[in-house]
Parts: structure tokens; sequence; C-alpha cells
């Protein structure tokens, strides 16, 4: 079986983590596939320290990028997949029918248009997969694909590289600097938890507005910007809790990671997150743009010893039974199983 996967998405995003964890897996795997990206340098070089050396095209406007559309082609026609799976809609936007079953990757709740050469469609939730189903896809064919997070220890880091001392409470936030990662709502929030640090790793269009809010709020000796980071596993292992204060998140790989790494939770009631965790078994949920609700949660975490240590040993049971790299893997190899049987059963 051969796989072809496509990824066009931007340069930083739980998508694109996701897309590079999950193919590096599949090859740990012994899968046989071939990966397409956008032009990204960074991305491919991860791409080569696993062992995949991968094609590199523009991925602009469908309709005038003459390049991505004669590569793909080429890639395809030269590979002659079995399948060719189509990260997000800018992937699934350049796919045309041919001698392979498509597979097309929700990263969100799309619009099925652009998914009209794919033969199968995939979301990481139960809600992605009704949302897929309510469009008119059919339900046979509409498929929960789930995420995993990397297992294993993070090496802690001295909190000094990070600008923390080491005696105050210190909170990690992940995610791009976006309106729908709230970062801002997570700031105003620390500002009503006396002495907690937090550290945002992210990049994004929001950073001088985040920045500005920040220093408005006399928040600068507690509250830093790092920048995009790939060692989310050592700053999982450095924090105290993981705050993820998203206003819309379709999935929310952040909490699986935060289970993984035996991190206490905070999130909100968005859509992904709200849907996964259970509130007081294996996280604590607070409402959408809530920041006083926020802080509250904050601080009844952090005052409370037996519930942190509760929190942390339900979520890795939820991680160990349902996002474990072999968990996924699994399922990501019985798709394909079945869309190969299928395909061949209609020839």
């Amino acid at each position: 079986m051969r796989v072809l996967q496509v990824m066009a998405g931007a340069r930083h995003g739980g998508a694109e983590t996701c897309f590079v964890d999950t193919v590096l897996a599949l090859r740990r795997a012994g899968l046989d596939q071939r990966v397409v990206i956008r032009r990204d340098p960074a991305r491919a070089a991860l791409l080569r320290a696993g062992g995949i050396e991968p094609i590199e095209l523009p991925f602009a406007a469908r309709w005038i990028d003459l390049k991505t559309r004669f590569g793909l082609a080429r890639a395809i026609d030269g590979y002659k997949p079995d399948i060719v799976m189509a990260w997000m809609r800018r992937a699934a936007s350049f796919l045309k029918p041919g001698a392979y079953a498509g597979l097309g990757w929700l990263g969100g709740f799309y619009d099925l248009k652009y998914f009209r050469h794919c033969d199968h469609l995939a979301g990481m939730s139960a809600d992605m997969r009704a949302h897929i189903v309510a469009a008119g896809w059919p339900a046979g064919r509409a498929h929960i694909l789930r995420a995993y997070a990397p297992d294993g220890e993070g090496r802690r880091l001295e909190r000094k590289t990070l600008g923390a001392g080491d005696e105050a409470p210190l909170l990690l936030a992940l995610g791009r600097l976006h309106p729908a990662k709230a970062f801002d709502v997570l700031i105003d929030a620390i500002a009503e938890v006396p002495g907690a640090q937090l550290r945002i790793a992210g990049e994004g269009a929001l950073r001088p507005v985040l920045e500005g809010q920040i220093h408005r709020l006399g928040l600068g000796d507690r509250v830093r910007l790092l920048g995009w980071r790939d060692d989310r596993l050592d700053l999982l292992a450095t924090a105290d809790l993981c705050v993820f204060p998203s206003r819309y998140e379709p999935f929310g790989i952040v909490s699986i990671e935060a289970w993984a790494a035996k991190v206490p939770l905070v999130a909100t009631r968005s859509a992904g997150p709200g849907a996964l965790i259970e509130d007081g078994t294996d996280g604590l949920l607070v409402p959408i743009d809530d920041a006083p609700g926020l802080a509250a949660a904050i601080r009844r975490l952090l005052g409370d010893a037996d519930l942190r240590a509760r929190l942390v040993a339900n979520g890795r049971r939820r991680y160990e039974a349902e996002f474990t790299e072999a968990a996924v893997v699994a399922s990501y190899k019985a798709l394909f199983e079945r869309m190969l049987s299928e395909r061949r059963g209609s020839t």
C-alpha cells in the first residue's frame, strides 16, 4: 500500500504539528508513503530528521498556481499511490480525480466544497464527523481519525532559560497568537492570580497586541511570549499547570499533550475541549471569554494538591486508553486498508 500525504498548511499551527507527528509515526510503523508540503524549510527539516524527504511546492491560489498543479500531478504519476491524503482544505482543493482513493482530513468545521474530489473524509472528533454528515456526506465514508500526543518524559528546563523564577507557579499556554486562542483573556486572568508566572509558546500576527496588553497591565515581570517552540514536551515538563483558553477549538491537541505529560489542565468549553474533557475529572472547564472564571479555576487548582493529582491521574488514563501513538497509528492503517479494499473491489 502506497500513501501520498499532502499538507499545504501555514507555517505554525496545531494541525500542522499533528501532520508532522502523524506521518513520522506512520513511517515508524512501516507505511510506504511520500510527502508533499507547502514550501517551509523548518517543516522540511523536521521531516528529514525523521527520515522523510518531502517534495516542496508553493501551494498558492489554485487557479493561478500552475507550478503546484503540475508538481503534484508529477508526484502522483511518479509514485502511483493507492491513497492520497489531503490535510485540510487548501491541499484538498488541488486534488483531481485519479487512479487512487482520496482521503480529506478536516482540521475544523470546513465547507465541504473544498473536498469534492475526495472519496472519504475524516475529522478528529465526533462533532467533526457529525458536521461532515450533516453537510450531506455519506455516513459510511465519514470517519474519526484522532491525533496522538508523544509519550515519554520531557526534559525539565531550567526556568531561568524561560525568564521565570523557581518559587512562583509556572503556567504554560501553547498555540498560535490568533484571536481564536483567546490569549488576551488568559493575560487578563493572570492579572487576578497574584504571583503566578505565565509563558505563552506560539507565534502569530497578534504578538504586538498581546505585548501591548502585557505592558498596559504591568505584567511584564510575570508574562512572557516565547515565540514558536518545537520543544513542547520539555515546556510541559517544566510547567506546573497547562492553560488552554480558546474561544474556538475544533479538537485541541494541547489537551491530550497535557494528559500525556501529566500536567494539570484548565480549558474553556470551546467545541473540542468541551467535548473531550470531563470537568473535575481530567481537567477543569470554564466558560469562553470569562477571565474572572478562568482566574478562579487557576487559583483553585494551584491551591489544591489533591485535585491536581486527581486530574493528572485521570488524564493520563484517558491518554493511555485513546491517544497513544500505537492506538492512533492503528486507526489510520485500518482506514487505509478499508479504502484500499473498497478501491480494489470496485475495479
